[in-house]
Formats: C-alpha cells, sequence, structure tokens
C-alpha cells in the first residue's frame, strides 16, 4: 500500500484516459480477441471466465479488477460464468 491513514489504506495513483460503463449479457461468449487497448477491468456484480493464449483458464469474480494487455496477437477469450448479466467498468490507461 502507498498511503495508510484513518480512512484506511490507499494505493498509488494509476494513470487512466477516461471510464466506460459496459453491460454485459448472460448469454456473452467471445471467441479469441485481444483487448481494444491496455485497461482495467473492475466487474461490479458478476463474475467472467478468461482463457488465455496459453490455455490458462480463470474466472474473474464480482469486485475483482484485472489489467488487461493482450492487445495484440490471439487475445483471449471470455464468456459469461452461471448465466448472469455482468455490469463491469472499464478504466483505459496508456
Amino acid at each position: 500500500w502507498f498511503e495508510e491513514g484513518r480512512g484506511g489504506k490507499l494505493s498509488e495513483r494509476f494513470p487512466a484516459t477516461g471510464i466506460i460503463f459496459r453491460q454485459v449479457p448472460p448469454t456473452y461468449e467471445l471467441d479469441w480477441h485481444p483487448a481494444p487497448r491496455r485497461q482495467y477491468i473492475i466487474n461490479l456484480d458478476a463474475g467472467v471466465e478468461i482463457t488465455a493464449s496459453d490455455g490458462e483458464a480463470r474466472i474473474i469474480g464480482a469486485g475483482e479488477v484485472v489489467l488487461v494487455e493482450d492487445i495484440s496477437g490471439k487475445g483471449h477469450l471470455s464468456k459469461a460464468i452461471n448465466a448472469q448479466i455482468r455490469h463491469c467498468i472499464f478504466v483505459p490507461v496508456e
């Protein structure tokens, strides 16, 4: 942690170029694709399963944050889990 005080712990400030809100349908399943940009994805209320190009699959749950950086090449697979609508926030970074 970068800073700690009466209000809790804070990370350092990370650069960002905006914020994007997204609603993803419960049937969401995308074939191989690179990320459109380096960005943090913050899942608000549901998770997503991500499979990297090396075959490693991981569930990013509600409340979790992931930095996606695979902006070239094969990219990754992504699909909804538990047939839930997912609300998430994208925070593009330079």
